[in-house]
């Protein structure tokens, strides 16, 4: 599953330079220079392709500007591979890979104590304190803050 992107490798009039054109933007209409793996420490798609290419040693610099992913090779390298893994980019399964399920990806909520899950001086009953035990805490302390605000107001 994911999508594959569609990539055009052109080789550059500048040896040891390489460029892939593709087929969405990946900076808007910024330019992204990466000299190195420490330049891309962002959460941006053209931060984790930088990440990657410097990942297989064969990349001195990227460049990245809308569609357009120009590479600098290291000395003694070509250029093979790097355009399946520009390709590859927004893969997030594979075969053979067993992707994860609805609960693995859910965050761990914390149990709700009793004393604080259990509605205090307004008449709840078990089912009531049953329940609230699978809200979130955060949302019982605001909706407690709210009746008190109300009864208050009220007199």
């Amino acid at each position: 599953m994911g999508q594959l992107v569609a990539v055009t490798e052109k080789p550059s009039s500048t040896p040891g330079v390489v460029r892939f054109e593709i087929n969405r933007t990946l900076s808007g209409q910024g330019h992204e220079r990466f000299r190195s793996v420490v330049d891309a420490h962002g959460n941006t798609p053209s931060d984790e392709l930088a990440r990657r290419l410097f990942g297989t040693g064969q990349v001195a610099g990227v460049h990245v500007y809308s569609n357009i992913i120009t590479v600098d090779l290291e000395k003694g390298y070509d250029s093979s591979g790097l355009s399946d893994l520009v390709r590859d980019m927004y893969m997030y399964w594979k075969p053979g890979v067993e992707p994860p399920s609805f609960a693995d990806l859910q965050p761990e909520e914390p149990a709700a104590d009793a004393a604080v899950a259990a509605p205090s001086g307004d008449g709840g009953d078990d089912a009531l304190s049953a329940a609230a035990q699978l809200v979130p805490m955060h949302l019982l302390e605001r909706g407690r803050a709210a009746r008190e605000k109300w009864n208050a107001k009220q007199g």
